[in-house]
């Protein structure tokens, strides 16, 4: 923003001035920005422009979760879900429409991919939330507490489009998010890994899902390219200079599929020298799918296992399952470039 008003002549202090007027103020009128000069508003109405993603629907849940349907263009939406709860607001934003990798449990995945969202497409979702909730809770006090990059798509996949948009969360002049508040989840691009600890060093989680290589090759096909073990590396290296830091492991409960006890023992070990926390999922059912949730009985053994182990692990709260904005469940509208989407349907149709 700086670079862009050196541009046009004039002095650094309006990158600040208007951030401020966009982000925290919610103005997107450069009229009404009325600490610019008249000849400046003029000129950036004509050379700047301010838009935000169409919304085409708004559900909430009866847990109070809220999801929205986002357009970003003439073939694309996307899908934004807020949870609330008793002292944080966490906002799950997605980075592509659709998803380049093609895990087995996930809705947006079986959707295929179109393309990756700009840093302008990722932020205006923020930009979004902060100013609906605001409205819908009658308050200007800070509702949006947490963001995670837990939506549709691969983030790391998105590296600079993604990078910018949580410098702007983090902005003073614009959001003002702590980089301890904003959660970044891949299923481990390695490389990208630890080019997010050089340049934007956020809270990390992993999509693990499965405690050896065997098992994720078939249910998370990344793995084929970056192995548990190298990924377990990459997870070190990125909290090596943190003491305290640890890296969230998600592993999704998948019945007999990856919650056995022996499978409990596995995890347990890959994770022993690991600073790590383990977010337990249950699965969230979407249309087609063949895998099932696992029950309660065995997701409470699984955790307690692990706390047997010295781990922490904790079992993640459905949260708007009933408008499909549980965790796997987001889909969006998404034109399908790999045509992985057709794919799938045929062979659930057979």
């Amino acid at each position: 923003m700086t670079q862009f008003f050196a541009g046009l002549g004039q002095k650094s202090f309006r990158a600040s001035q208007v951030m401020k007027w966009i982000h925290q103020r919610g103005v997107l009128q450069f009229d009404d920005m009325t600490n610019l000069s008249r000849s400046l508003r003029d000129e950036l109405s004509v050379v700047a422009d301010v838009s935000l993603p169409e919304i085409i629907s708004d559900q909430i849940s009866t847990d109070g979760t809220r999801k929205w349907l986002l357009r970003i263009d003439k073939m694309n939406a996307i899908e934004m879900v807020f949870i609330p709860e008793d002292h944080r607001g966490t906002l799950c934003i997605s980075s592509q429409a659709g998803c380049k990798l093609d895990c087995a449990f996930c809705a947006t995945g079986k959707q295929g991919y179109s393309r990756d969202l700009s840093t302008a497409e990722i932020v205006g979702q923020l930009w979004l939330a902060k100013f609906l909730l605001a409205e819908q809770y009658q308050t200007d006090d800070r509702i949006v507490s947490n963001i995670v990059f837990m939506g549709m798509g691969e983030p790391l996949l998105n590296f600079d489009n993604v990078i910018p948009a949580m410098h702007i969360m983090q902005d003073d002049f614009s959001f003002g998010l702590s980089r301890r508040r904003i959660t970044l989840s891949t299923a481990g691009i390695v490389p990208a890994i630890d080019r997010l600890k050089e340049q934007c060093p956020v809270s990390l989680a992993v999509s693990l899902h499965a405690p050896n290589n065997e098992l994720r090759d078939s249910i998370v096909p990344l793995n084929k390219k970056y192995p548990i073990q190298v990924l377990l590396d990459a997870c070190r290296r990125y909290v090596s200079d943190s003491p305290r830091a640890r890296v969230t492991f998600e592993y999704v409960m998948l019945q007999e599929v990856n919650d056995a006890p022996e499978q409990a023992k596995q995890l347990a070990e890959i994770l022993a020298d690991v600073p790590a926390k383990i977010n337990l999922i249950p699965f969230n059912p979407f249309k087609g799918s063949t895998f099932k949730r696992s029950s309660n009985n065995r997701i409470y053994r699984f955790r307690d296992f692990l706390h047997s182990q010295g781990l922490i692990a904790t079992i993640r709260k459905t949260r708007g399952d009933d408008i499909d904005a549980a965790c796997g469940q987001l889909a969006g509208m998404v034109t399908d470039r790999t045509r992985r989407s057709q794919r799938y349907l045929k062979g659930h149709s057979q």
